[in-house]
């Protein structure tokens, strides 16, 4: 997924989501240039509850060389941030590994990679989409369009058929080996939507008028986000591949493929 800018940000336009933006470097970076800006000054602690949101940060009570280099050994970047009362304080900082679905967020859903998306999905003890609850599921598709089929291993990547279909519009695939079968999750990210700006001009100031713009606005998104009616039509390839998946609970190990009706099919 790509990133903003980081010559863009600063410390005053930081916030929970564009942080996860950030590298350690960067934090140093931006705190330096604002450190002659009065209102950092007088809101450190609210700027630091921010970067903590996406990183560990350890305040150096013991500032000797042996402890600076356990903090580096630990993955840390370590330098100084002035506080409030205008003194400088060394501090540790790294950012916040995002490895199993628990650590995916609203703030940070956007600001990793497809392939980052799916190697953490596939650490998910190989559980599927599935297995993956309600709330995960939700975090994940705020920024990723997902689709699965589970199908034969032997029919999964068929010419025509939904795996070759997606891989062309643009879809990574993690692919998760169920016995015989096998579930393909297709993750593409969604395009990050921009809230168009509204003039005013013709507006008065009144509370009532800014809640009729906001109130237009927001009738006008729920509209693009509703499915076409088009899409509930009849897809053929949708029938003959999704038909396939399997709604059995035992393991697909003991699911066998002469079973009456499907081993008739595959001789087709």
């Amino acid at each position: 997924m790509k990133q903003r800018d980081k010559k863009t940000l600063a410390l005053k336009n930081l916030n929970k989501s564009n942080v996860w933006d950030l590298q350690e470097n960067d934090v140093f970076r931006l705190w330096e240039a604002a450190e002659k800006d009065a209102d950092i000054k007088d809101n450190t602690r609210h700027y630091i509850d921010i970067i903590k949101s996406a990183f560990d940060m350890e305040e150096v009570k013991v500032d000797k060389p042996e402890i600076i280099k356990k903090y580096e050994q630990r993955g840390f970047k370590v330098g100084l941030l002035k506080t409030e009362d205008n003194a400088k304080v060394k501090w540790a900082v790294k950012k916040r590994p995002i490895l199993r679905v628990t650590d995916l967020t609203y703030e940070n859903i956007r600001h990793i990679t497809t392939s980052k998306l799916l190697e953490v999905i596939d650490r998910n003890f190989g559980g599927g989409w599935d297995s993956l609850s309600q709330s995960i599921q939700d975090i994940i598709e705020s920024g990723f369009d997902i689709s699965t089929t589970t199908l034969p291993k032997d029919r999964l990547r068929k010419p025509g058929g939904m795996y070759e279909k997606k891989v062309a519009d643009g879809f990574e695939v993690l692919e998760i080996a169920k016995g015989m079968w096998v579930e393909a999750i297709f993750a593409k990210a969604k395009p990050e939507m921009e809230k168009p700006r509204l003039k005013t001009d013709n507006f008065s100031d009144s509370d009532e008028d800014e809640e009729d713009i906001d109130e237009d606005y927001q009738e006008k998104e729920d509209y693009y986000n509703n499915p076409d009616e088009d899409d509930d039509a009849f897809d053929e390839d949708k029938l003959t591949e999704e038909s396939y998946r399997t709604t059995f609970e035992t393991d697909p190990e003991d699911l066998s493929l002469e079973a009456e009706g499907i081993s008739d099919e595959y001789d087709e």
